[in-house]
């Protein structure tokens, strides 16, 4: 590998160098901001992170109030940073504050066993942060995986409006893929150039489970979120040819194209990846990404313009770079373990990726990327703890025992330096 182009690339996004130096030194800075068993809540899962057209840093997540699983009694958690993700204020609970809303039968409908969370539970789920370059803070989740609600916030996540629902657009689906389950994201969403937003969704018929037989799609908005459209179907449904996809993540390149990724349980263990000239027709034949290793877990795609290229972009990936599995099975389609979270590099719109590091060898699942006005990276992901378990499970090496911010420069993907800062 040549670093030259590496190091070039870092010296632009890095802090500004003292005088005869290249680039700034490589660091690596962690801080907890969620560990289960706290707050009252038994597990914080789904990261969502963006930083505002001010600087601020704003991490989304999934609350989960009495078990880890995907179903139950769920809120969205937002905490806050204003120097940069060092420090962060209280947790406040966002989006869906007022009338509660029903169970979607999709999954009350799923055979004994299946049916995940308890009566009278809602599931306020999958929180898709959007920061829009006018200082509009949009945030899109879903209620039950059944209903799309739009907040904004104008004051950096202060306050956030009234939800507005925005189903309506999905609904328009039906037609084409007649879905139960819908979910955005998860992850951050994307404000293109020319202004549209763009929210990746999944639809799932919930054919077999509730998140079953699924396609990839997104949905936009040209008016700064105050209608929003659907887009085409990115992946079609699933065939011999074809895997299901859920999980969608999305960004836009230097030549403007958009890249979209998603997860897959497909042989050959990569991402599915598919372009689109708008974010949201047009979509290529898929493929599978060589470079992105898929163990059935969703990663975070980014991609800020490059300030010392006009025209180009750093395009980074985030994910668990593992086809390990534990307990010895192989079955082709099956989920590998979730470790090694992993962060790439790729300067010519992901043909090619030149920096590859670990940012945490261990248990090790969910991601978001953002990048701070100074160059500096932010990761949210979900991390565990080497032989911790699940609680009433025997199944070690449990992933999801926190959610960590890793602050970071490019530096660090070829060099070395790290300092650990205490919890907030």
């Amino acid at each position: 590998m040549h670093l030259f182009p590496i190091l070039l690339a870092a010296a632009a996004l890095a802090p500004a160098a003292g005088p005869g130096l290249l680039a700034a030194v490589p660091f690596l800075e962690r801080i907890d901001v969620h560990e289960e068993q706290t707050g009252g809540f038994v597990s914080y899962r789904i990261p969502g992170l963006v930083v505002t057209a001010r600087g601020t840093v704003l991490t989304f997540c999934e609350a989960r109030k009495f078990s880890g699983l995907d179903w139950g009694e769920i809120e969205i958690h937002q905490r806050r940073s204003t120097d940069g993700g060092r420090t962060f204020a209280p947790v406040r609970q966002v989006a869906h504050l007022g009338l509660r809303l029903p169970r979607n039968p999709a999954n009350a409908a799923q055979p004994p066993g299946k049916v995940i969370g308890e009566p009278g539970q809602q599931t306020v789920n999958n929180p898709v942060p959007i920061a829009a370059r006018d200082g509009t803070v949009h945030l899109i989740y879903c209620v039950e995986y059944m209903r799309v609600f739009h907040v904004r916030s104008t004051d950096d996540g202060q306050t956030w409006s009234r939800p507005v629902e925005i189903t309506t657009a999905a609904e328009r689906f039906r037609p084409e893929w007649n879905w139960r389950v819908i979910a955005t994201g998860p992850g951050h969403g994307l404000q293109l150039r020319g202004g549209r937003l763009i929210v990746p969704v999944w639809l799932a018929k919930a054919d077999d489970g509730a998140h079953g037989n699924s396609v990839v799609a997104t949905l936009f908005s040209d008016d700064q979120g105050a209608t929003w459209r659907r887009g085409e179907i990115a992946v079609p449904r699933k065939t011999k040819d074809t895997p299901g996809t859920t999980e969608p993540m999305t960004a836009q390149l230097g030549d403007g194209r958009v890249m979209l990724i998603a997860r897959n349980r497909a042989a050959p263990h990569r991402k599915i990846v598919t372009y689109s000239p708008d974010g949201a027709t047009g979509w290529t034949p898929f493929r599978f990404a060589d470079a992105l290793v898929e163990p059935v877990c969703q990663a975070s795609l980014l991609g800020p313009d490059d300030p010392a290229t006009p025209g180009k972009t750093r395009l980074l990936f985030s994910g668990p770079d593992s086809l390990e599995r534990a307990d010895g099975k192989a079955a082709p389609g099956g989920r590998r373990d979730r470790r090694n979270l992993s962060v790439k590099l790729s300067l010519d719109d992901g043909r090619s990726w030149i920096a590859t590091r670990a940012l945490e060898p261990g248990p090790s699942a969910y991601s978001d990327l953002a990048v701070l006005p100074d160059g500096t990276i932010l990761c949210l992901y979900e991390s565990g703890r080497p032989g911790a378990t699940r609680p009433g499970s025997k199944r070690t090496d449990w992933p999801y025992a926190r959610l960590t911010l890793a602050r970071f420069n490019l530096e660090w993907l070829t060099e070395s330096g790290e300092a650990r800062l205490p919890k907030p």
